[in-house]
């Protein structure tokens, strides 16, 4: 199975970031099974999980020569992946721009209101992974507990009691905040 194999060896990573063509064209290729596998466990839906592994790929072709050291290939990988399930899930969070004709908001408003969504995305990136799924899926796509629970490989009660978990911790969150101010 091709998720089963190993990332590619330090040599081939040293001369990746070397510039030497070959070994970035079979870096690229040996880290893709396993950039999918971060992806899917990061992302909220397989759509996302396959662009931030596309959109990690790129990275990891265009910033190879940028790796200080070859051992940190796994967790550099990781955190660029994690970053861009972080955008794509703050990027489902934004409001649809105005219909013409619609109130406009003060720009007070505007601030006040990107503020709260930026608090909003920031304690749902703050979540175990599994609680971030479950509540992107039901509150923020609007997918219902059944197709969750079956995206998930979980059971409904399974899907629910992770859904209450993470709109706790949610709440606990943004509480704290408006308490720090």
């Amino acid at each position: 199975m091709a998720e089963t194999r190993a990332w590619p060896d330090e040599a081939v990573i040293a001369a990746a970031r070397d510039g030497d063509a070959e070994s970035i064209a079979a870096l690229v290729s040996g880290a893709h099974p396993h950039v999918r596998r971060f992806a899917r466990h990061l992302c909220a839906t397989p759509e996302d999980a396959e662009d931030a592994a596309q959109e990690a790929l790129i990275v990891l072709y265009r910033k190879i020569g940028t790796l200080r050291a070859t051992g940190a290939l796994v967790s550099w990988m990781f955190r660029i992946i994690r970053n861009e399930c972080v955008r794509r899930a703050r990027l489902a969070l934004r409001p649809p721009p105005p219909l013409h004709g619609a109130v406009m908001r003060s720009a007070e408003e505007e601030v006040f209101q990107r503020l709260e969504a930026a608090r909003v995305a920031a304690a749902i990136a703050a979540l175990p992974a599994d609680q971030r799924q479950v509540l992107i899926m039901r509150d923020v796509q609007g997918l219902s507990g059944r197709m969750t629970a079956d995206a998930l490989g979980l059971t409904v009660a399974a899907m629910k009691s992770r859904l209450h978990r993470a709109r706790a911790a949610v709440q606990h969150r943004l509480g704290e905040g408006a308490c720090d101010e």
